[in-house]
């Protein structure tokens, strides 16, 4: 027989003892008072055996939560008086605390954890990390039920040795409270003339204490840190933002909005990378060659096909077209009318509270401010091959000019990188006509993505006329200007790919250098160390975006500005953690990949056990329609609930459909709720309600349905 179950039917019967005997009516003030004098003879005939049998009914009784632990503390100061009352109680009810506790682990964490996991993930972290703290402030405030706080951290991480000690400190002074009144049990009418609505009020103000008492520990840290340098008596800005990328737009955006006097310091272009150098023109570059790739198979759509016509120049014009014209977006003009101080130049952070600009004009200026967000972002990861410095490679952030100064594309292209950048550019440049060959040292592309996503992507890009070359690694670069080659190895072997472009796509990395954090000794490892406030370890110097991490999108970017800004202007009031549990994310190839929350290798990884559930875009009518019937969605739910932890979707739009999945988990609206919103027909939009419809239908109460069925019979004669 199950151990757990045998306990569990123990502990249901000592209870249901408990309430058939009465023997709660024990344990009542009239009960102790009229049995206070003969209890008293008791004692005095045979102290240590009415001690310990005294120790062990309060043991008992707290370990099966029930009620009756005031009245029986009360009896330890009227029996055994203030000091060995206090003793007896005080180690009692820690060990019967710990055996409720530990009773309560064994019979339903699992379980509790297993069904609530996610929902519980932060809880289960701020226990681990601070549990003590946390429960010794409800030690300390008995508005809160003694056996509620034994029965509830059983579930939580918290250690044994911890909860035991914690509690034994925690409860020592409420103990103390309640057998010093026991000793005057004469003079109680009720228990509400111990436990007072003052008396709760004190305790609850004592539970305050760790909460100051961390604020003190907090003001000594800050202390400690800014030791060395001298703070201004004023400041001239409330907030000084460095770098004009999403996330220093979003920030100095914030500050101007609340009316916080805010300079924004931006040393090259406004709109940082994803306007400049990433998300924009490489959409563009997208755009035209999908066209060309659309005229070179017109007969897919019942037209005659044609051989496009790429005018290379024309199509590069057509990209600085477009930044031209986002352009006022993130203007300086822009800002400035929105109520910031633009400056551009080169900032410095001189000390925690002064940003030195070396300003394009030539100027110096200093200004002194509140706080500072850190926006820097990010730049190409550059690998140290050798040749490589020396053979004219290009990066994503350098292609578009380079390229906009040509009157024909590079015919041979090499692409350095399997991730989302090296295929997006690799499609796009096959697409407008050019040889181009990916190298991805790894045995796949786009690896944060399951194994299928993988296959898809390459097979997309192979189609695309695209050399997917995984499993080799680049070596060195040899040759001239004119007669060049990448030396690749794979299988053991070294091979040579001629090519007339090498562009470098294997990764971003944040900027970290240039600006004062080596000066500062601000922590930095693959990005710029923050807490989950987004603060450094100065408290008032923020970071957020690609500098900051853990993701490099633009709107993850943004999402963190947020909460850098608000922290850094009102964190004296309250601070905000930043949330990271639904960050979605594109590759923008064709078909595109679209994914938030886990994916199905993750979760295997992870060991989250979930339920898979697929629908092919072949059977979406609209995607019939339009020839787009490659791809599927895919959701990743809890054995048997509709809750959502994960979504894949692949295939024409995906960026567009998966908003909806992104909504429903940040909200925790589940399947159901999808099912039973009306979508137009025939979108693409379809495929989320039918792939909901797949995980009702693999959840249809099959036995209902059979009683129904035979009801319908019933009811045709």
């Amino acid at each position: 027989m199950n151990k757990r179950f045998v306990l569990l039917l123990l502990l249901a019967l000592a209870l249901a003892a408990w309430v058939h005997f009465d023997l709660g009516d024990w344990l009542t003030l009239e009960a102790l008072k009229s049995q206070q004098s003969a209890i008293d003879g008791y004692f005095r005939a045979n102290p240590l055996l009415v001690a310990g049998l005294f120790f062990l009914v309060y043991v008992v009784l707290t370990a099966l939560s029930v009620p009756g632990a005031a009245i029986l503390t009360l009896a330890a100061g009227a029996i055994f008086g203030l000091y060995w009352g206090t003793l007896i109680v005080s180690v009692a009810s820690t060990i019967g605390a710990t055996f409720a506790f530990l009773a309560s682990r064994y019979l339903f964490r699992d379980a509790v954890q297993a069904r609530f996991g996610d929902r519980l993930r932060r809880v289960n972290e701020g226990i681990a990390r601070d549990g003590a703290f946390y429960l010794f402030s409800l030690r300390l405030v008995p508005v809160f039920p003694f056996f509620a706080v034994n029965l509830l951290m059983g579930l939580t991480p918290i250690r044994t040795f911890t909860y035991f000690w914690v509690s034994q400190l925690g409860m020592f002074l409420g103990t103390i409270i309640y057998v010093n009144a026991g000793t005057q049990l004469a003079r109680i009418d009720a228990l509400s003339d111990i436990a007072s609505p003052g008396l709760l009020a004190s305790f609850a103000a004592l539970g305050l204490l760790p909460w100051i008492g961390k604020w003190i520990m907090a003001t000594i840290k800050r202390r400690r840190v800014y030791a060395r340098f001298n703070r201004p008596r004023r400041f001239d800005r409330n907030l000084v933002v460095i770098g004009a990328g999403a996330a220093g737009l979003v920030s100095s955006y914030i500050a101007a909005t609340v009316k916080a006097k805010v300079t924004l310091v931006e040393a090259s272009k406004m709109g940082g990378d994803c306007l400049n150098y990433g998300c924009v023109p490489s959409k563009a570059l997208i755009k035209s060659a999908r066209i060309a790739e659309q005229m070179r198979h017109a007969d897919r759509y019942g037209l005659v096909s044609a051989s496009p016509q790429i005018r290379f120049r024309s199509v590069m014009k057509r990209i600085h077209d477009i930044i031209a014209a986002i352009e006022p977006h993130d203007s300086v003009e822009r800002y400035t009318e929105l109520g910031v101080d633009v400056v551009q130049g080169y900032a410095r952070i001189v000390d925690p509270w002064t940003v030195e600009i070396a300003r394009n004009d030539g100027k110096i200026q200093r200004l002194t401010t509140r706080a500072i967000v850190i926006a820097a972002g990010a730049e190409p990861v550059v690998p140290d091959l050798p040749g490589l410095a020396d053979s004219g490679y290009l990066t994503s952030d350098t292609l578009w000019e380079e390229f906009a100064a040509r009157d024909t594309m590079p015919q041979r292209i090499i692409i350095l990188g399997g991730g989302p950048i090296g295929s997006e550019l690799s499609q796009a440049f096959a697409r407008l006509g050019a040889d181009v060959s990916q190298v991805e040292r790894g045995a796949r592309l786009l690896p944060r993505e399951d194994e299928e996503v993988s296959e898809l992507a390459r097979d997309a890009l192979e189609g695309a006329g695209v050399e997917v070359l995984t499993g080799h690694e680049a070596l060195r670069v040899e040759g001239t200007e004119s007669d060049r080659h990448l030396i690749v190895r794979h299988a053991g072997g070294e091979r040579a790919i001629a090519f007339d472009a090498l562009i470098v796509a294997v990764g971003r990395k944040a900027r970290l250098s240039g600006y004062g954090l080596e000066d500062l000794v601000i922590e930095t490892q693959r990005t710029v160390v923050t807490d989950e406030y987004l603060a450094t370890v100065y408290p008032n110097i923020y970071a957020a975006g690609d500098v900051a991490g853990p993701y490099q999108f633009t709107h993850s970017a943004a999402h963190q500005a947020w909460y850098a800004s608000v922290n850094a202007l009102f964190g004296q009031f309250r601070r905000f953690k930043a949330d990271y549990r639904v960050i979605p994310w594109t590759t923008f190839i064709d078909p595109e990949v679209a994914r938030v929350g886990l994916s199905e290798a993750e979760a295997i990884e992870k060991g989250v056990a979930v339920e898979v559930t697929r629908y092919p875009l072949h059977e979406l009518d609209r995607a019939i329609a339009d020839s787009a019937t490659t791809g599927f969605v895919k959701v990743l739910t809890p054995p048997g609930k509709d809750r959502i932890l994960g979504v894949t979707i692949v295939g024409e739009h995906a960026g567009e459909l998966l908003a909806e999945y992104v909504l429903a988990m940040k909200h925790g609206l589940g399947l159901g709720k999808i099912l039973g919103t009306i979508h137009t027909y025939p979108t693409m939009a379809e495929a989320n309600k039918y792939a909901a419809g797949e995980w009702k239908r693999a959840h249809a109460p099959e036995r209902l349905l059979k009683l129904v069925g035979r009801y319908h019979d019933w009811r045709r004669g």
